[in-house]
């Protein structure tokens, strides 16, 4: 969590800036006062929708670390050459990919607890659901991307006598790792950016912390303006870091 800190506070800075210069060129017809940072209440209210960025990440990353660990487990017996566990792997895929996020949120948070009979908060049912749906995504990407490995190295493993786990652990998916890293990125984007569906379960969150300041400042465009913002900050720095990962990887390789 520490690691992510100055992420999220670069994030943070980047968003008080891009707000501030938004502010200094728009007409004064506008209501920017109610999100500037020259006056009280625009600092304010700023704050309170920064407030709502950890929740967002915290989320996010919860949920992407959940489903890349769940997909990789669904992933395996789509690589597997008996009808069981194929039919299993498809079914899984199929049925979760065909539920709609949202829907999956609320079922979560409203179904589960009286389904298991027990008691969810919004932020686990929120990760859960995302982690849930984003599974399904990420099971068809590590599939892929473990069957873009050539055969040799499957056999190459063999001959010097290593278990399937050993094999998958140690040859491919170190390299099939490497290669489906841009559609691990990208999922991780697309959770940035549906972690504000869970917004409609009262999640405190960066999008419901944006709603319930236009209820109070009746100024819609300003203060979406603003979470427009935050989201493309929080975007670019998720992209900057995926792109340095993969030429930390590109100039491991040629070592």
């Amino acid at each position: 969590m520490r690691r992510l800190l100055p992420s999220v506070y670069l994030t943070q800075a980047f968003a008080v800036a891009a707000t501030a210069l938004l502010l200094s060129s728009c007409s004064g017809n506008w209501g920017w006062y109610v999100v500037s940072p020259k006056t009280t209440t625009g600092r304010t209210n700023l704050l309170f929708l920064l407030d709502g960025l950890k929740w967002t990440v915290l989320m996010s990353v919860t949920a992407i670390s959940i489903s890349i660990v769940l997909g990789l487990l669904i992933a395996l017996p789509g690589l597997s050459k008996q009808r069981v566990l194929l039919i299993t792997n498809r079914t899984y895929v199929e049925l979760v990919r065909a539920v709609p996020i949202l829907v999956l949120i609320l079922w979560v948070y409203y179904g589960l607890p009286q389904i298991a009979d027990i008691s969810i908060n919004v932020f686990w049912a929120g990760v859960i659901a995302l982690a849930l749906s984003d599974s399904a995504f990420q099971a068809e990407i590590f599939r892929a991307g473990v069957q873009s490995i050539n055969r040799g190295q499957y056999e190459a493993a063999q001959s010097v006598s290593l278990s399937y786990i050993d094999t998958m652990r140690f040859v491919i998916l170190p390299q099939a790792i490497k290669r489906i890293l841009p559609a691990l990125g990208n999922q991780l984007v697309y959770m940035l950016k549906m972690s504000s569906l869970v917004s409609v379960i009262g999640m405190q969150e960066l999008t419901r912390r944006a709603n319930e300041l236009v209820v109070t400042e009746y100024r819609p465009l300003e203060i979406y303006t603003v979470l427009i913002l935050e989201y493309l900050a929080l975007i670019l720095v998720v992209s900057a870091g995926v792109r340095w990962l993969e030429r930390r990887m590109r100039a491991d390789e040629r070592v």
